[in-house]
């Protein structure tokens, strides 16, 4: 399992000058995200593109090619072809990151990709919501900091030996600009991680900020290590299940709210059926009374809703933490719409509570056991949770599949939604919290999901 280590913090802080070195010396993947949207910030320079305009810059984004190389250990930023790692780092561009990094499309657009280093590498990764968005379950959290004048002096310095004719009056202006950009924007502001160690850089060399976030990297790591040593059932002593029962005489669900679901699925499947081609297999095998596990593979984020179109009661679904941190009114949709917080790793039992309690009012309760999209369609391992909840609250499980060919559905393009045999509850009884159990568990209904996956996109 890969370690991954986030530094985030205000801009000129040495984030970026500290991660490398770091990186170089504990043999890590340094990840510079400010790259990738400085990048962006050059590419809509270069097409004339206003980057007050967010809707301008979202369309703009499908031309955008950014790929990262790493020679020597050295991170290299390739735009289009090009390598533009010298060419990003002016004060024009920087402006220009801070105003593209605040739209939610261009975020949304990168994240994939800063996951997907973080998934397959360890790394050390700087930015300014590694810790509170990217990476919320990072090893070790750092949010370096320092006085603006310290910030704007050190990148002064810098500029002026690149032969930048900036004045330290404009760069101190500069640096003023971004802070207050970066912490008021709507979308992922500056802030400090729940958990992060802070250090403050204003009176300390360079090498003694490496040295004193090495340590605190180094204090961390090892707590992690100990923790992961104790014993399985010290582990299990943590997880109090006493308090849940199996859902024996779920209720029926509102006939008045299940009206008006109707009539939204009615025209949420009319939409989707236009603009891409549905298929959908299997629905003799959806328990229609409610109350039941569903359990999928997951390619989009749009999943949670395709799988609902031919299932006839609510789903609630499990949504990332940070997504209830958003907007209000988004918020408050996904709400609606049945989704609840977890955070990914936590092994909070309320949340397996919360679970239970919904398929117990008569929900149903969709679950993703890979807990990641696949980008190229192949099932992951999943985790366990899906088993331990399935076991516990002893309801069938249907085991979902969603196979379209390419990373993203394209418009008028074949989806096929394969709903498979139910898996009895008393396939499922558990008589602890066991992981070998659990594992066993989870294999049964992985691998019911990968026997639909198998036998649908040879028909795409």
């Amino acid at each position: 399992m890969s370690i991954n280590i986030a530094i985030d913090g205000p801009s000129g802080a040495g984030k970026s000058t500290i991660a490398k070195m770091l990186a170089r010396k504990m043999e890590y993947v340094y990840v510079d995200t400010g790259a990738l949207y400085r990048s962006i910030a050059l590419y809509m320079i270069r097409n004339g593109v206003d980057m007050q305009n967010s809707a301008e810059v979202a369309e703009k984004l499908s031309g955008v090619d950014i790929r990262l190389a790493y020679e020597n250990g050295s991170q290299q930023v390739i735009l289009c072809g090009e390598n533009v790692s010298e060419l990003i780092r002016t004060p024009e561009i920087s402006m220009g990151a801070s105003k593209v990094s605040a739209i939610p499309e261009v975020r949304s657009f990168l994240l994939d990709l800063q996951k997907d280093i973080a998934q397959k590498n360890n790394i050390i990764m700087d930015g300014r919501d590694i810790g509170t968005v990217v990476l919320p379950n990072a090893d070790v959290k750092i949010f370096l900091t320092a006085s603006a004048e310290k910030r704007a002096e050190r990148r002064y310095k810098e500029l002026h030996e690149k032969g930048d004719p900036s004045t330290y009056e404009e760069v101190l202006a500069d640096i003023n600009r971004r802070d207050y950009n970066d912490t008021h924007r709507e979308t992922a502001p500056l802030k400090k991680a729940e958990g992060a160690v802070e250090i403050d850089t204003s009176e300390l060399t360079l090498e003694q900020s490496a040295q004193a976030i090495a340590e605190a990297i180094e204090k961390r790591l090892k707590l992690k290590s100990a923790e992961k040593k104790q014993e399985p059932s010290a582990r299990r002593e943590m997880l109090d299940f006493s308090g849940i029962r199996p859902v024996t005489d779920p209720k029926k669900y509102s006939r008045v709210k299940l009206f008006f679901y109707t009539i939204l699925r009615a025209i949420v499947t009319l939409v989707y059926k236009i603009k891409f081609k549905f298929v959908i297999v299997g629905k003799e095998n959806i328990v229609q009374t409610g109350s039941v596990v569903i359990a999928s593979n997951h390619r989009t984020d749009r999943d949670p809703i395709w799988g609902s179109l031919a299932v006839r009661t609510p789903c609630s679904y499990m949504a990332k933490e940070e997504l209830f941190k958003g907007p209000k009114p988004f918020v408050a949709l996904i709400k609606f719409m049945g989704a609840f917080p977890v955070e990914r790793g936590s092994g909070d039992t309320g949340v397996i509570g919360t679970s239970i309690e919904k398929l117990q009012i008569g929900r149903n309760l969709m679950i993703f056991p890979e807990g990641t999209r696949s980008k190229d369609g192949k099932l992951g391992k999943g985790k366990t949770g899906v088993a331990l909840i399935a076991a516990l609250a002893q309801v069938p499980v249907v085991p979902m599949a969603i196979c379209f060919k390419g990373e993203k559905p394209k418009f008028r393009q074949k989806i096929i939604i394969a709903y498979g045999k139910a898996i009895r509850p008393d396939e499922l009884k558990i008589s602890s919290s066991d992981l070998r159990q659990l594992k066993e568990v989870k294999k049964k209904i992985m691998g019911s999901i990968a026997e639909l996956v198998d036998e649908n996109v040879n028909k795409l």
